[in-house]
């Protein structure tokens, strides 16, 4: 879990924290990975018997790969998402751009319920193998800390950075700033949909009711903790954060102290760990 949402960071951080685009729509890119992930790796036959409302419909029914290659599909498939999502989206700034990337995120999770034929709708999908286990999920992480340090450390992670400080200044400088986010924000769309990718297979099984945006704000949360622009800092934070959140757990269960009893609070762990 602490790999899955490193990688999720980093893609956040890759878009806000390095390229300066205050993006809330990564549950959105997620919940695509997980599903298109979720259809390549299924049988047929798992397919045929769990989809009960509507029948699934072809190609969908009859696909099926190897993990890595679903992985892979996951995040291509958000990455164009991304790319229809950024061409309206990003000639809005700051605040704007925030609301309308989770206007988007919202709209995909609505669309993913509806889509019955072929996302099962508000059921979910169920017994996904289980994949991720902990070699894949820290290789993966590998490939994305690889990749992040290789673009960010090129003139074209200059160029981020050069977008992020100063937008105007860019464009004087001759650089395609639109074309450049558009770049950005698709591939953080992409290793968001890896990250979805691999939390499905983690926990095999999925539903809309996951991709909601407190998803994108934990995410978010890790980013901010562990510094925008620092990619060190993303890992770091996913590893503090996820802990504590687990640890935190015991708040909520109840506690004796000298005599008196304590009776457990649920969502009191949230509130715990909002305070640290």
């Amino acid at each position: 879990l602490i790999a899955v949402n490193a990688i999720l960071a980093l893609s956040l951080n890759l878009i806000y924290g390095f390229t300066g685009m205050f993006s809330l729509g990564h549950a959105g890119f997620m919940a695509i990975g997980a599903y298109v992930s979720a259809l390549c790796v299924l049988p047929a036959a798992q397919k045929e018997m769990m989809w009960i409302l509507e029948d699934i419909i072809w190609p969908f029914s009859v696909i099926h790969t190897p993990f890595w290659f679903s992985v892979v599909a996951g995040g291509f498939v958000a990455a164009i998402f991304g790319l229809f999502i950024a061409i309206p989206v990003l000639r809005l700034g700051g605040d704007y751009l925030g609301i309308a990337t989770l206007g988007f995120a919202e709209i995909i999770r609505v669309l993913i319920v509806n889509l019955t034929p072929i996302t099962n709708g508000s059921l979910g999908i169920k017994g996904i193998p289980f994949h991720a286990s902990l070699l894949v999920n820290y290789g993966w992480l590998l490939i994305t800390l690889y990749c992040m340090v290789k673009l960010l450390g090129s003139n074209f992670g200059n160029i981020f950075k050069a977008i992020r400080d100063d937008e105007i200044a860019a464009k004087v400088m001759g650089i395609d700033t639109f074309r450049t986010k558009v770049l950005s924000f698709c591939l953080g769309a992409f290793f968001a949909g890896v990250g979805g990718a691999l939390l499905g297979n983690l926990l095999t099984t999925i539903d809309p009711k996951m991709f909601t945006f407190l998803l994108t704000f934990n995410v978010l949360m890790i980013v901010v903790a562990g510094g925008l622009g620092s990619l060190t800092g993303s890992i770091l934070g996913s590893a503090v954060i996820t802990v504590l959140l687990e640890w935190l757990r015991a708040v909520e269960d109840p506690i004796t102290l000298g005599g008196f009893a304590i009776p457990g609070i649920p969502g009191m762990r949230m509130v715990v760990f909002s305070l640290v």
